[in-house]
């Protein structure tokens, strides 16, 4: 029985399904290696994102917590608390602010309110609210423009320095009562040694007339003692004049220029202010300058020179009272505003003092600048509130 032989075209096709069939199956172990393989990734990353969820649900309840830690410390702060956005609006005030300012605060624009609500003080950064005082600080919140102020009532504060200034005024007055008990014995007995003169009888027109003017400059020195005392004791609050910086050296200027030109010393005005103003007591500050001439002139000899100049800058006025006298050693300079310190037979010590007082009063202070010999400079440095500032 003969044997069938496949013919060559079938035997080719066998292997070619051969090989085919081969490279399916290899392919399929790829695929199904792959397949493992990602699905190991898959479980991997639905691990690692459940730890991811676990993270991020942590991380939000603490946000929650702490959130909710601000509100309370929000709600409990006694300062008050306002948000403006960057159209100056205020988007959120916590329960101080809104009680200070009313609960309609939010959606009002800030600067209106200001403009509506408040007055300016002597004090940079704080402002009258009806019978409140408040302490504004503002801070900028982030990078679209907002910004958020905090609100200190600092009544009570004020209240508290006013009496704590008062008692110490009381104190040092006790402290000198001897060094005044001095200072009003001399003229007044001087003066009732010339009035008992006035009796005499065998006195001339001439004499009498002579011993009643020695007696009443004797009185007027004990008037302006007890005056500048009771000045330099009261310590009332300040005026709240809007002061034209020019003005108020003009005032000081009139009221001393007579007295230059007796004693033949050169007086010379310089103002370098612009038109910047003050907010005080027009009276006291002109005070306060004049005590400082004076002071200048007593320091100067027949044909000296006293330069009185102001300038403004950094949101401060800098007012300069110049001599050209012997100047003041260190020892004295250290001393010379201390009440009923002088260093003249005639003076009463209390100048300088009242000055420094007015000086400090408006929120600013007086240094002094000398050299024995080369002359001295009182100055007197007054801050400008932002908003007279920004209109000049």
């Amino acid at each position: 029985m003969s044997q069938l032989v496949p013919a060559p075209d079938q035997e080719l096709k066998a292997q070619e399904l051969q090989r085919a069939f081969d490279a399916f199956n290899q392919v399929s172990q790829v695929l199904t290696q792959a397949y493992q393989e990602l699905q190991g990734r898959v479980e991997s990353l639905t691990t690692e994102l459940a730890l991811a969820n676990g993270q991020l649900r942590r991380q939000y309840e603490e946000k929650e917590a702490l959130s909710e830690r601000l509100s309370l410390l929000l709600n409990a702060l006694p300062a008050g608390v306002v948000v403006l956005d960057r159209a100056g609006r205020v988007g959120e005030a916590n329960p101080a602010a809104r009680q200070m300012f009313g609960q309609a605060v939010i959606g009002e624009a800030w600067p209106a309110l200001v403009r509506a609500r408040l007055v300016a003080t002597e004090a940079p950064g704080e402002w009258c609210l009806e019978a409140r005082r408040l302490a504004i600080v503002e801070s900028p919140l982030d990078s679209a423009g907002g910004r958020i102020l905090l609100i200190h009532d600092v009544t009570a504060a004020h209240g508290l320095k006013a009496e704590l200034e008062r008692n110490q005024r009381l104190v040092a007055m006790g402290e000198m009562a001897a060094s005044l008990a001095h200072q009003l014995r001399t003229p007044l007995a001087t003066a009732l040694l010339y009035s008992a003169n006035l009796g005499q009888a065998q006195l001339t027109d001439a004499a009498r007339v002579r011993f009643a003017d020695k007696t009443t400059a004797q009185l007027k020195r004990l008037e302006r003692l007890i005056q500048e005392v009771l000045l330099f004791a009261r310590g009332d609050s300040i005026g709240r004049d809007m002061i034209p910086a020019e003005q108020l050296l003009a005032d000081a200027a009139e009221t001393v220029r007579p007295l230059f030109s007796e004693k033949g010393v050169a007086f010379r005005v310089t103002c370098n202010a612009g038109d910047v103003r003050l907010i005080g007591s027009r009276k006291d500050l002109a005070g306060a300058l004049v005590n400082l001439l004076e002071n200048a002139l007593q320091a100067c000899a027949e044909g000296g020179k006293v330069f009185l100049g102001a300038e403004a800058s950094d949101r401060q006025l800098r007012i300069g009272v110049r001599d050209t006298g012997p100047g003041i050693s260190p020892e004295v300079q250290a001393r010379v505003f201390e009440p009923f310190f002088t260093t003249r037979g005639q003076g009463t010590g209390l100048g300088l003092a009242i000055a420094l007082g007015i000086a400090r009063a408006h929120g600013g202070t007086i240094n002094v600048n000398s050299l024995p010999g080369e002359g001295s400079e009182f100055v007197i440095l007054l801050p400008l509130k932002a908003a007279v500032w920004r209109e000049h």
